[in-house]
């Protein structure tokens, strides 16, 4: 059906490649290309021979001629963007230039300024509607998945939602000290930034990490849980009938917050550049460069991810609680892809939103976040797709 250019060769890289193979009616040719080839030439090599044809390629996303160059030369009909969000733009630019469709899992965000808002890629909306082109934004699990979980319990249960609580649960071990489970610059900069949440048409910010609930999830246990800032917040305040309340909230373990801690207090968590044998040098660039790679902690990590939304409101004037949440198992994740859970719930999300463009569902002229569109034909793939979700209309809530 069709040809799609994934940018990117990480953790999640590798599962979109993956899954889109396990697709081939669909993604009949693919080209894989980042700033490092042979990362991309690995999962090839891994993959030749299926259905699906494979290319590679260098590109440096940044610079967004080198992007253009490769889409004039390989033509695909969609970019699937799961390189860095500081590229966000630049790969929106060339998709523009070139006449091809967009998605990608995370908006952008400044390399200089640990800031994220959706305001520059909502900027491009006009732009996207008048080339007759697609742009999804935030096709991942949270976000992503998350805002299908909201329209779809708008469209299905509730008239109004007035609160949502999106709860982010990982309950694997990679039998490290101190890891992050996807790129430790933009996962250190989320966690240490202020907390926000929107309540009654405005912003509450509170200090990193300064809100802590322990929570009781199903299949996974009581965790505790701290409230952060994350991206789907602002687009759901904006698109979900009746909000007054959303939140996001994310567990760590002490041990984990405690190492972050001592690395704060030290300043290596810093992106403020200091002089080092002669060269400026970002200290939260060098701490990336010690911890362990992501892409490595697939075969160390076992145990299982919980992520979904509890929603109250009310349909036909009778209040309604509503869990919707999907669990995931880090060894049959690696197992299937080689990624673990964290990649897989981000890069299967991707593909759908990529093969729901492709067939036409997904499609219409301008920018949009994951629930702006129908989720139904959204839901039906995650359980096809390797993340089936799973209902509670009497969950315990998070006070």
């Amino acid at each position: 059906m069709g040809k799609v250019l994934i940018i990117g060769a990480g953790g999640v890289a590798n599962v979109v490649v993956h899954k889109c193979c396990q697709n081939p009616e669909v993604f009949e040719e693919i080209c894989i290309a980042s700033r490092t080839k042979s990362k991309c030439d690995a999962m090839k090599a891994e993959l030749d021979g299926g259905k699906t044809k494979i290319q590679t390629a260098k590109v440096d996303a940044d610079n967004t001629d080198e992007v253009i160059a490769l889409i004039k030369s390989f033509k695909p009909e969609m970019v699937i963007n799961v390189a860095l969000p500081y590229q966000d733009l630049t790969i929106m630019d060339a998709c523009l230039a070139t006449g091809v469709h967009y998605l990608d899992t995370a908006n952008y965000e400044l390399p200089e300024i640990p800031k994220f808002e959706y305001s520059w890629q909502w900027a491009y909306k006009e732009r996207f509607e008048k080339a007759g082109l697609t742009a999804i934004l935030g096709c991942g699990f949270d976000p992503g998945v998350t805002g299908v979980f909201s329209a779809y319990a708008l469209k299905h249960y509730f008239d109004e939602i007035n609160y949502i609580d999106i709860v982010d649960a990982n309950a694997g071990d990679h039998g490290y000290p101190f890891a992050t489970n996807f790129n430790p610059e933009i996962n250190i900069r989320e966690i240490t930034a202020e907390g926000k949440y929107w309540e009654e048409g405005k912003w509450i910010i509170t200090e990193p990490l300064e809100i802590k609930r322990v929570y009781d999830l199903p299949v996974i246990g009581p965790k505790d849980t701290y409230l952060l800032y994350h991206e789907e917040l602002e687009s759901l305040a904006k698109n979900i009938t009746g909000l007054k309340r959303i939140r996001f909230f994310m567990t760590f373990s002490q041990n984990y917050i405690n190492h972050l801690t001592v690395l704060q207090n030290v300043g290596m968590t810093s992106i403020e550049p200091i002089l080092f044998e002669g060269k400026m040098i970002q200290p939260l660039h060098f701490l990336k460069a010690v911890l362990p790679d992501p892409a490595s902690l697939g075969p160390r990590t076992k145990g299982k991810t919980n992520i979904g939304n509890i929603c109250q409101g009310f349909k036909d004037g009778k209040p309604v609680t509503y869990y919707v949440y999907n669990i995931c198992d880090h060894e049959a994740c690696y197992a299937e892809v080689g990624s673990q859970a964290i990649s897989y719930t981000t890069g299967v999300p991707a593909m759908i939103g990529a093969k729901l463009l492709l067939e036409g569902v997904w499609k219409k002229p301008g920018v949009y976040n994951v629930e702006e569109f129908d989720p139904d034909p959204f839901m039906d793939e995650l359980n096809k797709q390797g993340l089936p979700w799973i209902e509670d209309f009497n969950p315990t809530l998070i006070d």
